[in-house]
């Protein structure tokens, strides 16, 4: 029986179209996944109310608040996270342009 998502499926579709990479090259991405994982402990002044506000989502999302703070600023860092304004901007060009 074969559980495969679409994604694992291509992968093993393309497997013979893979190429080596050279043993420096292993090295650096190797090194760059390496240091994407690890963490680092920070001391962080935050004003009592917002931390406060920062536990009550947490809990309704049932995660703990300091995994609430490392999304949100990893969001934020690469550009995942958006502002309400923008996305109702968005929302507001596009039913424009149903409207033509």
């Amino acid at each position: 029986m074969n559980n495969l998502t679409n994604k694992e499926k291509s992968i093993e579709n393309d497997i013979e179209n893979l190429v080596s990479v050279s043993v420096g090259k292993k090295e650096q991405i190797e090194s760059i996944l390496s240091r994407a994982k690890k963490n680092k402990a920070i001391s962080l002044r935050i004003a009592e109310y917002d931390l406060g506000k920062l536990k009550e989502k947490a809990a309704r999302e049932g995660i703990p608040y300091q995994t609430l703070i490392n999304t949100v600023l990893h969001k934020y860092i690469t550009n995942q996270l958006l502002e309400k304004n923008e996305i109702l901007k968005s929302i507001q060009l596009l039913k424009s342009k149903e409207a033509i």
